[in-house]
């Protein structure tokens, strides 16, 4: 057999094994109306919301003194950061630099009084 007839053999397998790539396991579509279209995505992901609490009303001061801030990779620019500090009360922003452990760290004046304060990739803010 010639070499151009055994490709022309195999090429329609290779056409054909995109198709067989895209089964599920079972051979068949997801239940549910569940798909990538319909999951939410990324808009799916759930982070708390220190910006307000449950009333719909802006977070007020010592607001989430009680959290434990998490390491993880921040992807809060330096403006973001400060916004999210200053929505959770803390006004004077300064000094504000992510450390390490990827938590976004400043000094703040909370009802007249110095705080150092946090903010994790979650959105998590804490007095420290």
């Amino acid at each position: 057999m010639s070499l151009s007839r055994s490709f022309l053999l195999v090429l329609p397998l290779l056409a054909a094994a995109p198709a067989l790539a895209q089964t599920t396991v079972t051979g068949q579509p997801a239940t549910g109306g569940a798909s990538s279209a319909t999951s939410g995505g990324q808009n799916a992901v759930t982070r708390p919301n220190t910006d307000h609490v449950h009333d719909n009303k802006a977070a007020g001061v010592g607001t989430g003194t009680n959290v434990k801030l998490e390491r993880g990779a921040n992807s809060f620019t330096e403006n973001e950061a400060r916004r999210r500090l200053e929505k959770a009360g803390y006004h004077e922003v300064k000094d504000l630099k992510k450390d390490g452990d990827g938590i976004w760290r400043a000094t703040a004046t909370v009802d007249g009084k110095p705080a150092s304060v946090g903010l994790d990739f979650k959105g998590n803010v804490a007095a420290q």
